[in-house]
């Protein structure tokens, strides 16, 4: 038989409150952190594996997406498949892979959480914290791995000898009178697994012709609806 002294007796009476007052503690703070907690792990689950929103920063797709349009980013398709020519997909910055551009910069890499932060929309207004290694882009598919491309010096495409009719491109490079053009012609061959993508807006695009091609690990996923404004709400 277990005998238990008073001095002993009167410890573990003493214990019982301690316990259940952190036990009424702990479901005081899940009250109100645990369905923070859901919620963020559920937004961060779909946002990373299924789809999320977008907004459109600049005017390097125009006419097709117009600044301040909001894109639904679709993420299940290239689980299954390779990015095919003609799509609207958004990557990650070529700051973060293009070894020339990393090559420039003072600091390391930032990691992805960081990036996460810096990418929450109201720390992200602080133009101070940015890193352009954090930012991601919208472009077109032109081309894909194994393609011979040629681009000419108005930012008209011609693969695997054939020209393609891009009826999304409005603005294509122009000469000026004293013979200054910003586009150049190049000649390339898309490598296995990688993609090459332009803007829609030719003369004011940093895409492909700048920074080379896109692996297609760095895709974060298809642009398939543009949900605001209202006006033109459609499939893309």
């Amino acid at each position: 038989m277990i005998k238990f002294t008073k001095q002993k007796s009167q410890q573990v009476k003493n214990s019982l409150p301690n316990t259940a007052n952190l036990n009424f503690k702990f479901a005081k703070l899940w009250d109100f952190w645990g369905p923070i907690f859901v919620t963020f792990s559920l937004y961060a689950g779909i946002k990373y594996f299924i789809g999320e929103a977008r907004y459109i920063p600049s005017g390097s797709m125009l006419p097709t997406l117009q600044i301040n349009d909001r894109l639904v980013i679709e993420k299940l398709s290239y689980l299954r498949r390779s990015p095919r020519r003609g799509e609207v997909v958004v990557f990650n910055s070529p700051y973060s892979f293009n070894k020339a551009l990393i090559a420039m910069r003072t600091s390391p890499l930032p990691s992805g959480f960081k990036c996460a932060v810096l990418n929450f929309p109201l720390i992200s207004s602080f133009s101070g914290l940015a890193d352009p290694a954090c930012h991601a882009y919208i472009k077109r598919v032109i081309a894909i791995g194994g393609d011979n491309v040629v681009i000419n010096s108005e930012g008209r495409t011609v693969i695997n000898s054939e020209l393609i009719e891009e009826p999304y491109v409005s603005n294509f490079c122009s000469t000026s009178q004293d013979g200054f053009n910003i586009c150049r012609s190049q000649e390339i061959t898309v490598p296995p697994r990688h993609v090459f993508v332009l803007g829609d807006n030719r003369p004011n695009s940093l895409d492909g012709r700048s920074w080379g091609y896109l692996p297609e690990s760095e895709i974060l996923g298809r642009a398939v609806w543009r949900f605001w404004p209202l006006s033109r709400m459609g499939e893309l």
